[in-house]
């Protein structure tokens, strides 16, 4: 039987629970699961790099399953699968408009190389409107962000939104 290995890419500044519920879905679906965290200048994160992994090593830990690896990676997304020997990429979909880009993205992708198949998985009902872009907008205007995040996360934003306002007042 072939050891099936899937790719769950995304930027994850910060990790959110729509990631956490496409993660532990995801990782039912392959024998092996790695997230990988890459970097998007055009969405100026919040976090570094290594903060991002970090962050996401902790959260993914209190899954337990021996069987998911956290991996940063900077380069397209079909070289890093193909690095990884991955034979599937992981997207989460919440929406018709997340929809509208996953396909043009795959399209684009199987160009790149067909040999990796993509499955979009629909984000849980509840977590829809999660994004993390607006939880860290939320947390730079002073709202509760803790029904998007774990409190570690909470606690990881709260503490760079106030880091951030002391430095730029």
């Amino acid at each position: 039987m072939t050891h099936r290995i899937g790719v769950y890419p995304g930027t994850f500044d910060p990790i959110t629970l729509g990631h956490m519920d496409i993660i532990r879905r995801g990782a039912k679906l392959v024998d092996e699961l790695i997230i990988g965290v890459t970097t998007n200048a055009a969405k100026s994160p919040m976090f570094s790099d290594d903060e991002r992994i970090a962050m996401v090593e902790r959260e993914v830990a209190s899954i337990g399953s021996a069987h998911i690896r956290v991996v940063g990676f900077d380069s397209l997304l079909m070289d890093f699968a193909e690095a990884q020997g991955a034979s599937t990429v992981i997207r989460g979909i919440r929406g018709v408009t997340d929809f509208e880009y996953e396909y043009q993205l795959t399209g684009m992708n199987r160009q790149l190389n067909d040999r990796v198949e993509t499955l979009f998985l629909m984000a849980d009902v509840s977590l829809q409107p999660i994004a993390s872009r607006l939880v860290k907008e939320i947390a730079i205007y002073g709202g509760e962000i803790g029904k998007f995040v774990t409190p570690y996360i909470r606690d990881e934003v709260v503490a760079r939104v106030e880091k951030l306002a002391k430095k730029g007042g």
